[in-house]
């Protein structure tokens, strides 16, 4: 190796790092760390998984850009790829970002096309993961993204609980606009920022110019628009903002964590224009959803779960996206700072830590599968009319654990399996005496529903 080549100098930017944070962070964080290329002025640098990304870029981005810069020169980008099959080298690659110039600084100059939009670039189309309680809100996003300000969505209105994916998709929409059209003014400001740079604008007498930035943007993406409440100068201003952007053909995208009827002390004529375009709510996301999210990141991450693990989180991390990608976040950061293997042990810690683990919910679904597969009936003959001795006898302790594990009334129960309430009575009664006597039966029993509570 030369003295200039990329695996010598990425050793002297770990002797400064080494010398200026502690020996467990430096052994932890960058120790591992690989150099993979440099070429063209970018320094690719192999990681262990997205959350060792997004924990050196949080924490230590700023130390690792000047022992870079001061060792592979001030032109030099960083990338990181995390592998996610070693056979075949496949992976991610990660650019780092850097700090963005402000929107406030930039206010009343001339537009650079370096200015930053502010955009996180890990937010992408791609990586928000489809299903049916997002579906209309991904699929305006995608027709946004292709024709912006051009389509009956303007403003795209985007609403629903924390954590479900509405930053998510407001960055994405703005991302997929940025890398379609690159000579477009893209920005993505949060309500409060946007809010305090107003007041520093009346503080500072700069209205004008504050208007004359805003209205220079193509693209305006301004997430959690309920902290406009009560706010009459910002709102007024933000007002003007929105006409002549809507006006001029411009895209608005706007979030928050209410419909426009629940966002209360926001002028009426601001709420009325919210509703021009197309107000999309992000639901909690099902359990189906949930698992694409867990394999999808899991992807991401290189990291491989079992599918009791997987069944596991998602089942019970279902809040929200952001549960979910807490619980994995922390499974990594486990794995990685004690070099142990992620077991269903430590799964279980770790999602207990998280989120609240409510008893589950069974479903008659659950019960009439669960029934059926251990008694080798099929679902048709259990629903239908059959009298056969295994299908009768199925169907009953159906009803017996119906009744025991969910609220449902009888009437419902009936209802899931095609019987008057009468015979549900019947069949209750039925068992009760039978299980008396039948050992076998009660064992039965007893065995479904230990597995169905699990």
């Amino acid at each position: 190796m030369t003295r200039n080549d990329p695996y010598t100098l990425w050793q002297q930017c770990t002797d400064i790092l080494r010398d200026n944070m502690s020996a467990t962070a430096f052994n932890t964080w960058f120790a591992p760390l690989e150099v993979i290329d440099y070429t063209d002025n970018i320094l690719v640098l192999r990681v262990k998984s997205q959350f060792v990304v997004e924990y050196i870029e949080e924490n230590f981005i700023d130390i690792l850009s000047r022992a870079i810069r001061r060792v592979f020169g001030d032109t030099t980008r960083l990338e990181y790829r995390v592998l996610i099959d070693s056979a075949s080298g496949a992976g991610v690659t990660y650019p780092s970002t850097t700090r963005p110039q402000s929107p406030v600084a930039a206010m009343g100059q001339t537009f650079d096309p370096k200015w930053e939009s502010q955009l996180n670039i890990q937010y992408t189309l791609e990586s928000f993961i489809p299903g049916e309680s997002n579906r209309l809100a991904r699929t305006a996003a995608v027709a946004i993204a292709k024709e912006p300000g051009r389509t009956a969505f303007n403003p795209f209105f985007i609403y629903g609980g924390s954590g479900v994916g509405k930053t998510h998709l407001a960055n994405a929409i703005g991302n997929e606009i940025a890398a379609l059209n690159p000579s477009m003014r893209v920005l993505y400001v949060s309500a409060n920022t946007f809010k305090l740079q107003y007041q520093q604008a009346a503080i500072q007498k700069n209205i004008p110019d504050f208007l004359a930035f805003y209205q220079s943007v193509d693209v305006l993406i301004m997430d959690d628009i309920q902290f406009f409440t009560g706010l009459k100068g910002t709102q007024d201003t933000f007002f003007h903002i929105f006409e002549y952007l809507i006006q001029s053909h411009k895209q608005l995208v706007l979030t928050s964590d209410r419909t426009p009827l629940q966002i209360h002390d926001v002028q009426e004529r601001l709420l009325t224009r919210f509703k021009w375009g197309l107000p999309a709510e992000i639901k909690r996301p099902d359990y189906e959803l949930r698992r694409d999210i867990l394999r999808y990141k899991m992807r991401r991450n290189g990291m491989q779960l079992s599918d009791e693990i997987v069944d596991y989180i998602a089942r019970n991390a279902c809040q929200n996206v952001r549960d979910i990608e807490g619980v994995l976040a922390s499974l990594v950061a486990y794995s990685t700072l004690l070099n142990a293997d992620i077991d269903m042990q430590l799964v279980r810690r770790v999602v207990s830590q998280i989120v609240e683990i409510a008893p589950r919910q069974i479903l008659i679904e659950d019960i009439i599968g669960t029934v059926c597969e251990h008694s080798d009936v099929t679902e048709k003959a259990v629903l239908g009319q059959s009298r056969q001795k295994d299908v009768v006898r199925a169907r009953q302790l159906i009803i017996h654990l119906a009744k025991r594990l969910t609220d449902h009334s009888l009437t419902e129960i009936g209802n899931a399996v095609r019987r008057s309430h009468a015979t549900v009575l019947h069949s209750l009664e039925t068992m009760s005496s039978q299980m008396e006597y039948d050992s076998v039966l009660r064992h039965d029993a007893e065995l479904l529903e230990s597995e169905l509570g699990k």
